[in-house]
């Protein structure tokens, strides 16, 4: 069986340049970990988790403790930390030597390659084009409907 008999094949992604405001309100309403980053061109970059954005609005241990050490207060910083950062782009965030599979690779190989490397949702990208996706749930399907 191939990648693209199970892959999903119109993956949520944005755009380098997108905010991270942007970023988040794709990630909510897509409800997928992680976005595929696509260059002006629609060439694939690379991927940015919902990890990826709430790592980088979470207030350090030092932060936390200047501003009194309550859970609170780590959450007030939370909050002040995602507002400043919400208008800048994402492309900091960027993963971008992301592991790809293509869609004429064989699923076994792409599952291996999520469960070695710990990935949930790998990008398939033939060619510079991301043409779907693969996730653990994508693979849950192939056993389930194909066995």
């Amino acid at each position: 069986m191939l990648v693209k008999d199970v892959m999903t094949a119109f993956p949520a992604y944005i755009r380098l340049g997108t905010t991270i405001r942007r970023a988040a309100e794709v990630v909510s309403v897509s409800e997928v970990g992680q976005l595929m980053v696509l260059d002006h061109d629609g060439r694939f970059i690379g991927s940015v988790s919902e990890e990826d954005l709430v790592r980088a609005m979470l207030p350090g241990f030092d932060d936390v403790t200047e501003a009194g050490g309550t859970l609170a207060d780590a959450f007030r910083l939370f909050l002040e930390r995602g507002r400043a950062l919400a208008d800048r782009v994402v492309d900091p965030l960027v993963v971008r030597d992301a592991a790809t599979v293509r869609s004429g690779d064989e699923l076994a190989r792409a599952a291996i390659v999520m469960l070695d490397r710990g990935i949930r949702r790998l990008p398939v990208v033939d060619d510079g084009t991301l043409v779907g996706t693969l996730s653990r749930a994508d693979l849950c399907r192939a056993v389930i409907y194909h066995s």
